[in-house]
């Protein structure tokens, strides 16, 4: 049972590792516009990435989670309201599902 405690130890402290190194390393300011550009948009394109394939997979069609995506990146570019596009899509996927459930 002591490997399972040793597998999380090395998780984490790899995991540390990864976040610390770069800035015990790096010391002056990234002047590259490419590098910045790419700092800049991996935070949004790694939140991407995880909840994307639990959009498709959390329902019980991927049908129904691909009609709530479509719903709420419409409401998303029209509106800044977060609730509105939250509820939106959760009633979208509700309707896709009361659907399939039918028919």
């Amino acid at each position: 049972m002591y490997n399972v405690y040793l597998y999380i130890l090395v998780a984490g402290l790899v995991s540390t590792l990864i976040r610390v190194l770069p800035a015990l390393f790096i010391k002056k300011k990234i002047e590259n516009i490419y590098v910045q550009s790419f700092l800049y948009y991996l935070p949004y394109v790694t939140l991407a990435v995880m909840t994307f394939p639990a959009i498709l997979h959390c329902t019980d069609h991927v049908l129904s989670g691909l009609f709530a995506l479509a719903v709420g990146t419409i409401l998303a570019w029209k509106s800044e309201n977060l609730f509105l596009v939250a509820v939106a899509s959760c009633i979208a996927v509700f309707l896709a599902e009361f659907l399939y459930m039918i028919f």
